[in-house]
Protein backbone atom coordinates (compact mmCIF):
# COMPACT_ATOMS: atom_id res chain seq x y z
CA UNK A 1 0.00 0.00 0.00
CA UNK A 2 1.03 3.63 -0.73
CA UNK A 3 -0.08 7.14 0.75
CA UNK A 4 -2.01 9.52 -2.37
CA UNK A 5 -2.09 13.16 -1.33
CA UNK A 6 -5.39 14.88 -1.99
CA UNK A 7 -6.38 18.29 -0.81
CA UNK A 8 -9.28 18.97 0.98
CA UNK A 9 -11.90 21.76 1.10
CA UNK A 10 -10.13 23.94 3.23
CA UNK A 11 -6.74 23.60 1.42
CA UNK A 12 -5.49 21.19 3.86
CA UNK A 13 -3.07 18.02 2.68
CA UNK A 14 -4.83 14.86 3.31
CA UNK A 15 -3.49 11.30 2.40
CA UNK A 16 -5.45 8.35 0.86
CA UNK A 17 -3.98 4.56 0.85
CA UNK A 18 -3.27 3.04 -2.54
CA UNK A 19 -4.31 -0.83 -2.49
CA UNK A 20 -2.05 -2.23 -5.41
CA UNK A 21 -2.17 -6.17 -6.08
CA UNK A 22 1.07 -7.32 -5.66
CA UNK A 23 3.70 -8.41 -7.52
CA UNK A 24 6.27 -11.55 -6.63
CA UNK A 25 8.46 -14.09 -8.41
CA UNK A 26 6.65 -17.48 -8.55
CA UNK A 27 7.68 -21.40 -8.29
CA UNK A 28 7.48 -23.22 -12.60
CA UNK A 29 6.27 -26.32 -10.76
CA UNK A 30 5.29 -27.64 -14.49
CA UNK A 31 8.92 -27.10 -15.32
CA UNK A 32 10.70 -28.81 -12.34
CA UNK A 33 8.28 -31.80 -12.07
CA UNK A 34 8.68 -32.31 -15.99
CA UNK A 35 12.70 -32.11 -15.53
CA UNK A 36 12.35 -34.54 -12.29
CA UNK A 37 10.14 -36.42 -13.49
CA UNK A 38 11.90 -37.34 -17.13
CA UNK A 39 15.10 -38.23 -15.37
CA UNK A 40 13.56 -40.32 -13.37
CA UNK A 41 11.93 -42.14 -16.28
CA UNK A 42 15.28 -42.65 -17.48
CA UNK A 43 17.39 -43.16 -14.41
CA UNK A 44 14.66 -46.01 -13.36
CA UNK A 45 15.49 -47.60 -17.20
CA UNK A 46 18.90 -47.63 -16.29
CA UNK A 47 18.37 -49.27 -12.80
CA UNK A 48 16.17 -51.87 -13.76
CA UNK A 49 18.11 -52.45 -17.47
CA UNK A 50 21.90 -52.99 -15.77
CA UNK A 51 24.33 -51.02 -13.64
CA UNK A 52 24.25 -47.23 -13.98
CA UNK A 53 27.63 -47.01 -13.24
CA UNK A 54 28.25 -47.88 -17.32
CA UNK A 55 26.13 -44.77 -18.25
CA UNK A 56 29.51 -42.46 -16.88
CA UNK A 57 32.10 -41.77 -19.01
CA UNK A 58 33.83 -38.52 -18.59
CA UNK A 59 35.18 -38.47 -22.35
CA UNK A 60 31.73 -38.73 -24.03
CA UNK A 61 30.86 -36.42 -21.70
CA UNK A 62 33.67 -34.08 -22.44
CA UNK A 63 32.74 -34.35 -25.92
CA UNK A 64 29.35 -33.81 -26.03
CA UNK A 65 28.81 -30.73 -22.90
CA UNK A 66 32.12 -28.76 -23.44
CA UNK A 67 31.46 -29.22 -27.12
CA UNK A 68 28.47 -28.51 -27.51
CA UNK A 69 29.55 -25.26 -25.01
CA UNK A 70 32.21 -24.26 -27.53
CA UNK A 71 30.34 -24.74 -30.99
CA UNK A 72 27.37 -22.82 -29.53
CA UNK A 73 29.50 -19.56 -28.24
CA UNK A 74 31.16 -19.32 -32.61
CA UNK A 75 27.06 -18.35 -33.29
CA UNK A 76 26.88 -15.79 -30.37
CA UNK A 77 28.99 -14.08 -28.01
CA UNK A 78 30.47 -15.37 -25.03
CA UNK A 79 28.48 -13.38 -22.82
CA UNK A 80 25.22 -14.28 -24.72
CA UNK A 81 25.87 -17.78 -24.13
CA UNK A 82 27.20 -17.22 -20.48
CA UNK A 83 23.88 -15.21 -19.55
CA UNK A 84 21.66 -17.67 -21.39
CA UNK A 85 23.42 -20.51 -19.37
CA UNK A 86 22.83 -18.61 -16.12
CA UNK A 87 19.14 -18.16 -17.24
CA UNK A 88 18.66 -21.97 -16.91
CA UNK A 89 19.42 -21.55 -13.12
CA UNK A 90 16.79 -19.30 -12.51
CA UNK A 91 13.90 -19.99 -14.91
CA UNK A 92 12.56 -22.23 -12.23
CA UNK A 93 11.34 -19.30 -10.40
CA UNK A 94 10.27 -16.80 -12.92
CA UNK A 95 8.85 -13.08 -11.92
CA UNK A 96 5.05 -13.39 -12.19
CA UNK A 97 3.40 -12.05 -15.19
CA UNK A 98 0.09 -12.67 -14.96
CA UNK A 99 -1.92 -10.44 -17.23
CA UNK A 100 -5.47 -10.20 -14.90
CA UNK A 101 -3.39 -8.92 -11.94
CA UNK A 102 -1.38 -6.59 -14.33
CA UNK A 103 -4.94 -4.97 -15.61
CA UNK A 104 -6.47 -4.68 -12.21
CA UNK A 105 -2.71 -2.53 -11.32
CA UNK A 106 -2.98 -0.29 -13.75
CA UNK A 107 -6.64 -0.11 -13.16
CA UNK A 108 -6.41 0.92 -9.98
CA UNK A 109 -3.63 3.85 -11.11
CA UNK A 110 -5.54 4.65 -13.32
CA UNK A 111 -8.69 5.05 -11.15
CA UNK A 112 -6.68 7.20 -8.85
CA UNK A 113 -5.30 9.36 -11.59
CA UNK A 114 -8.87 10.11 -12.67
CA UNK A 115 -10.29 11.07 -9.51
CA UNK A 116 -7.22 12.89 -7.78
CA UNK A 117 -5.39 14.37 -11.01
CA UNK A 118 -2.11 12.65 -12.60
CA UNK A 119 0.01 13.91 -9.68
CA UNK A 120 -1.67 12.01 -7.32
CA UNK A 121 0.30 9.01 -8.52
CA UNK A 122 3.50 9.88 -7.55
CA UNK A 123 3.25 8.63 -4.29
CA UNK A 124 2.45 5.16 -5.30
CA UNK A 125 6.05 5.09 -7.44
CA UNK A 126 7.71 3.65 -4.72
CA UNK A 127 5.13 0.47 -4.50
CA UNK A 128 5.49 -0.03 -7.64
CA UNK A 129 9.63 -0.70 -7.33
CA UNK A 130 8.46 -4.76 -8.13
CA UNK A 131 7.40 -3.37 -11.31
CA UNK A 132 9.86 -1.75 -12.84
CA UNK A 133 8.17 -1.01 -15.96
CA UNK A 134 5.04 0.23 -14.48
CA UNK A 135 7.42 2.33 -12.30
CA UNK A 136 8.58 4.11 -15.58
CA UNK A 137 5.45 4.84 -17.56
CA UNK A 138 3.99 5.94 -14.35
CA UNK A 139 7.11 8.53 -13.63
CA UNK A 140 6.34 9.45 -17.13
CA UNK A 141 3.18 10.60 -17.11
CA UNK A 142 3.26 12.44 -13.39
CA UNK A 143 6.43 14.02 -15.04
CA UNK A 144 4.27 15.44 -17.82
CA UNK A 145 5.44 12.95 -20.82
CA UNK A 146 2.69 13.69 -23.65
CA UNK A 147 1.13 10.42 -25.62
CA UNK A 148 3.43 10.14 -28.24
CA UNK A 149 6.57 10.21 -26.06
CA UNK A 150 5.24 7.70 -23.81
CA UNK A 151 4.13 5.65 -26.22
CA UNK A 152 8.08 6.14 -28.06
CA UNK A 153 10.04 5.02 -25.35
CA UNK A 154 7.66 2.66 -23.56
CA UNK A 155 7.65 0.72 -27.16
CA UNK A 156 11.36 0.89 -27.34
CA UNK A 157 11.55 -0.90 -24.05
CA UNK A 158 9.24 -3.73 -25.06
CA UNK A 159 11.24 -4.11 -27.99
CA UNK A 160 14.46 -4.20 -26.33
CA UNK A 161 13.28 -6.92 -23.87
CA UNK A 162 11.61 -8.75 -26.34
CA UNK A 163 15.02 -9.09 -28.02
CA UNK A 164 17.22 -9.68 -25.13
CA UNK A 165 14.64 -12.55 -24.37
CA UNK A 166 14.26 -14.20 -27.85
CA UNK A 167 18.62 -13.65 -27.82
CA UNK A 168 18.21 -16.31 -24.79
CA UNK A 169 16.09 -18.70 -25.94
CA UNK A 170 18.34 -18.68 -29.30
CA UNK A 171 20.79 -19.89 -27.90
CA UNK A 172 19.24 -22.54 -25.88
CA UNK A 173 17.61 -23.56 -29.76
CA UNK A 174 20.91 -23.33 -30.43
CA UNK A 175 22.61 -26.19 -28.39
CA UNK A 176 19.67 -28.12 -28.42
CA UNK A 177 20.59 -28.03 -32.02
CA UNK A 178 24.68 -28.83 -31.02
CA UNK A 179 24.19 -31.32 -28.62
CA UNK A 180 23.12 -34.00 -30.87
CA UNK A 181 26.09 -33.65 -33.33
CA UNK A 182 28.54 -33.37 -30.96
CA UNK A 183 27.01 -36.59 -29.91
CA UNK A 184 27.51 -37.74 -33.26
CA UNK A 185 30.92 -36.53 -33.85
CA UNK A 186 31.33 -38.56 -30.23
CA UNK A 187 30.37 -41.70 -31.89
CA UNK A 188 32.04 -41.24 -35.06
CA UNK A 189 35.44 -40.84 -32.77
CA UNK A 190 34.76 -43.93 -30.75
CA UNK A 191 34.06 -45.91 -33.67
CA UNK A 192 37.56 -45.05 -35.45
CA UNK A 193 39.04 -45.60 -32.01
CA UNK A 194 37.20 -49.17 -31.95
CA UNK A 195 38.48 -49.87 -35.57
CA UNK A 196 41.94 -49.11 -34.90
CA UNK A 197 42.46 -51.39 -32.32
CA UNK A 198 40.58 -54.33 -33.28
CA UNK A 199 43.47 -56.18 -32.34
CA UNK A 200 43.70 -55.21 -28.96
CA UNK A 201 40.58 -56.68 -27.41
CA UNK A 202 40.78 -54.26 -23.83
CA UNK A 203 40.15 -51.18 -26.04
CA UNK A 204 37.10 -51.66 -27.72
CA UNK A 205 35.04 -51.78 -24.46
CA UNK A 206 36.13 -48.13 -23.66
CA UNK A 207 35.70 -47.16 -27.28
CA UNK A 208 32.62 -48.74 -28.09
CA UNK A 209 31.25 -46.85 -24.54
CA UNK A 210 32.57 -43.18 -25.89
CA UNK A 211 30.45 -44.25 -29.45
CA UNK A 212 26.94 -44.80 -27.75
CA UNK A 213 27.24 -43.03 -24.60
CA UNK A 214 27.35 -39.57 -26.54
CA UNK A 215 24.99 -39.75 -28.99
CA UNK A 216 22.96 -40.59 -25.53
CA UNK A 217 24.17 -37.60 -23.62
CA UNK A 218 23.69 -35.58 -26.64
CA UNK A 219 20.23 -36.72 -27.27
CA UNK A 220 19.32 -36.15 -23.35
CA UNK A 221 20.77 -32.61 -22.93
CA UNK A 222 18.93 -31.67 -25.98
CA UNK A 223 15.25 -32.97 -26.14
CA UNK A 224 15.46 -32.82 -22.21
CA UNK A 225 17.01 -29.94 -21.35
CA UNK A 226 18.04 -27.24 -23.76
CA UNK A 227 15.07 -27.64 -25.88
CA UNK A 228 12.20 -27.65 -23.52
CA UNK A 229 13.74 -24.57 -21.64
CA UNK A 230 14.13 -22.82 -24.69
CA UNK A 231 10.20 -23.14 -25.31
CA UNK A 232 9.43 -22.15 -21.68
CA UNK A 233 11.52 -18.90 -22.10
CA UNK A 234 9.10 -18.28 -25.43
CA UNK A 235 6.25 -18.90 -23.18
CA UNK A 236 7.64 -16.58 -20.31
CA UNK A 237 8.84 -13.84 -22.83
CA UNK A 238 5.13 -14.08 -24.24
CA UNK A 239 3.13 -13.27 -21.12
CA UNK A 240 5.66 -10.68 -19.68
CA UNK A 241 5.35 -8.55 -22.88
CA UNK A 242 1.65 -8.99 -22.69
CA UNK A 243 1.89 -7.84 -19.36
CA UNK A 244 3.93 -4.52 -20.37
CA UNK A 245 1.61 -3.92 -22.99
CA UNK A 246 -1.34 -3.53 -20.72
CA UNK A 247 0.88 -1.01 -18.41
CA UNK A 248 1.85 0.92 -21.49
CA UNK A 249 -2.62 0.75 -22.63
CA UNK A 250 -2.80 2.22 -18.88
CA UNK A 251 -0.03 4.96 -19.56
CA UNK A 252 -1.46 6.13 -22.55
CA UNK A 253 -4.76 6.25 -21.37
CA UNK A 254 -3.42 8.07 -18.31
CA UNK A 255 -2.14 10.46 -20.39
CA UNK A 256 -5.38 11.21 -22.19
CA UNK A 257 -7.46 11.31 -18.83
CA UNK A 258 -9.67 8.34 -20.15
CA UNK A 259 -12.32 7.29 -17.90
CA UNK A 260 -11.46 3.87 -16.50
CA UNK A 261 -14.02 1.87 -17.70
CA UNK A 262 -12.95 2.63 -21.22
CA UNK A 263 -9.30 1.12 -20.51
CA UNK A 264 -11.57 -1.96 -18.62
CA UNK A 265 -13.14 -2.32 -21.95
CA UNK A 266 -10.08 -2.38 -23.56
CA UNK A 267 -7.89 -4.99 -21.22
CA UNK A 268 -10.79 -7.38 -21.39
CA UNK A 269 -9.79 -7.93 -25.12
CA UNK A 270 -6.61 -9.01 -23.91
CA UNK A 271 -7.92 -11.32 -21.51
CA UNK A 272 -9.46 -15.51 -22.14
CA UNK A 273 -13.29 -14.93 -21.18
CA UNK A 274 -12.86 -16.48 -17.83
CA UNK A 275 -10.60 -13.76 -16.88
CA UNK A 276 -12.48 -10.58 -18.00
CA UNK A 277 -12.87 -8.26 -15.56
CA UNK A 278 -15.69 -6.61 -13.72
CA UNK A 279 -13.42 -3.94 -11.78
CA UNK A 280 -16.30 -1.06 -11.72
CA UNK A 281 -19.13 -3.34 -10.90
Amino acid sequence: MADTATTDQGGRRASRRVELPPSRRGFDGALVFGLIFAFALVAAALVIGGSVSSFYNTPALLIVLLGTFAVTTVSFTLREVLAAMARIATVMFPKSHAARPACERILHLASISREHGVLALESALPQLRGEPFLQRAIALTVDGSDQEQVARVLKREIETIADRQERMASVLRRAAEVAPAMGLIGTLVGLIQLLGNLDDPSQIGPAMAVALLTTFYGAVMAYMVFAPIAAKLDRNTAEEILVYEIYLAGALSVCRQEKPRLLETYLNTKLPLSERLDYFG
